[in-house]
């Protein structure tokens, strides 16, 4: 009797320790001061030991005690194309971790309006009701860079660092991988020049400084690619920017791409070895685009840090259509970057702000004194690319307040229709120097359509569904359909329908 109760005793221990990773708050930590988050859900049999760093969201703050708010911009999507693996292949809601709010939003295309000057984006902005909350509104930012013909982009020096271990065999790996760069291969010109640096348990060079029209022989050099073996992933980084180096173009494209699942388990493997590595070769002129792969043992803690310390932009590919997206449609932002250590900060006028909240960039803040700090790295905007940004607000009861900025010195009858006022500091790619740009935010802009307006919003309040936000209020699915399905506007590429079906899906899912 006293065997079988042990027994018993047993099997619900086990029964426990098997059901406390079920969900979609398997992401977070046992503690609030923990780092990273691990997603110990079941895939194709096996344990999921994907890993991603813990988001703590952020919530209203005070205009009259911290009237700034500053930050780095982010131009990575690999959230979002993260989550729609979760949800479209693994049948699972994403872990909250997994859910950056600002990377969903910048996945999707928005008619903003293109630079018409010498700047390197355009700034757009609305102002109108928040979907979820009739006492608050929206304050919806677009920065949009010019879009061009690949064509007529100066040279590039590519070096791809592929990730060849063990951990890359299966197929949504290492194959998926070698097809994704063969789309960017067909892209190349006579004047490009590609390089392919591989690592596994050790490092080497298997094509040097081959033409880009010369695509048959950079094909055959990918077909040869073969998983097996540990992750020396360090030994690979370091190779990979000697190489670049020594083939560097002056006034061209100088970059790394590394295509990983990031799990790094041989040499240098800590987060913050990898970081230093990085930063030792960030002013070196050769930029970092990071391309993640695969499921099961993802480590996005790792991939997005390498691509924010290395000047550089992330995506996470899970299929074939989006490497297509990345690699072919948006191939300037991916490769060219036009503007480095980009930085917003908005100060908030408390005749008409009384809080406001910034959605997302959660890892992006930055101290306020940072802004003007050109010694502090921060985000880097591609040719094309757009940065989404929403505030939402609450408004006003016109309290006094003896704070020395901008709206606390002025009259306040002189600023009446001012919201905010938005400063942006940016350097040119070849410079260490920052120039910034300063714009009013109005309490009746409109420059930004309101089906962009309202789509925008049915992203964020996805995003606040899957973390299950304190601010999502009576939030429902259904209402996000909704809106979003009345919000596609002409979608020539369908990743709005896309959207809205991810949406229906998840419903199922929870």
């Amino acid at each position: 009797m006293r065997r079988l109760k042990k027994i018993l005793i047993f099997s619900f221990l086990l029964f426990i320790v098997g059901c406390g990773g079920g969900g979609a708050d398997a992401s977070q930590g046992t503690s609030s001061g923990d780092m990273v988050s691990t997603a110990p859900l079941p895939i194709d049999g096996d344990i999921n030991r994907e890993e991603y760093d813990i988001i703590h969201e952020n919530i209203f703050k005070n205009v009259a005690t911290s009237p700034l708010s500053t930050f780095s911009v982010d131009v990575d999507t690999a959230s979002y194309s993260n989550i729609r693996r979760y949800i479209n292949v693994n049948n699972q809601l994403p872990p909250k971790d997994a859910v950056r709010t600002e990377e969903m939003l910048n996945y999707f295309n928005y008619k903003y309006r293109e630079p018409n000057s010498t700047m390197p984006f355009a700034i757009n902005k609305r102002v109108g009701s928040t979907f979820w909350n009739s006492n608050t509104k929206i304050i919806h930012i677009g920065l949009q860079t010019k879009k061009v013909d690949f064509s007529e982009l100066p040279a590039s020096n590519l070096v791809f660092l592929i990730d060849v271990s063990g951990s890359m065999s299966s197929r949504n790996k290492l194959p998926l991988l070698k097809r994704s760069i063969k789309l960017l291969v067909e892209q190349l010109r006579e004047k490009d020049r590609v390089s392919i640096v591989v690592y596994a348990g050790s490092s080497g060079l298997i094509l040097d400084k081959v033409k880009g029209s010369e695509k048959e022989k950079i094909i055959q050099a990918l077909d040869k690619l073969r998983a097996g073996g540990a992750t020396a992933g360090g030994e690979g980084i370091k190779l990979a920017y000697k190489v670049a180096m020594e083939s560097y173009i002056e006034d061209g494209n100088n970059r790394v791409i590394l295509a990983t699942d990031g799990d790094f388990n041989v040499g240098q493997t800590s987060e913050r070895e990898l970081e230093e590595l990085i930063e030792k070769n960030r002013d070196s002129g050769v930029y970092l685009t990071v391309l993640g792969f695969g499921m099961g043992n993802y480590k996005d803690n790792k991939v997005e840090t390498l691509a924010d310390k290395g000047n550089g932009n992330y995506a996470y590919i899970d299929n074939i259509l989006e490497a297509k997206k990345v690699l072919v449609k948006q191939i300037g932002g991916t490769l060219y970057t036009v503007a480095k250590d980009v930085k917003i900060q908005v100060e908030f006028n408390p005749l008409n702000v009384s809080a406001y909240r910034l959605i997302g960039y959660e890892n992006r803040k930055l101290e306020n004194e940072d802004f003007t700090n050109d010694n502090k790295d921060a985000g880097e905007v591609g040719m094309g690319h757009s940065v989404t940004v929403l505030y939402e607000i609450k408004p006003a009861n016109n309290q006094d307040t003896n704070d020395s900025l901008r709206y606390q010195d002025a009259i306040y009858t002189d600023l009446k229709n001012e919201l905010a006022t938005l400063k942006i500091r940016y350097k040119e790619p070849n410079s260490d120097t920052s120039k910034e740009i300063t714009n009013i935010i109005k309490v009746d802009d409109n420059g930004i359509e309101k089906e962009d307006f309202n789509f925008a919003q049915s992203v964020a309040g996805f995003s606040m569904i899957l973390r299950d936000s304190k601010f999502k209020a009576d939030l429902t699915l259904d209402k996000l359909i909704d809106l979003a399905d009345k919000s596609k506007g002409d979608d020539v590429d369908g990743y709005r329908e896309e959207f809205v079906n991810l949406m229906r899906k998840s419903k199922n899912l929870e």
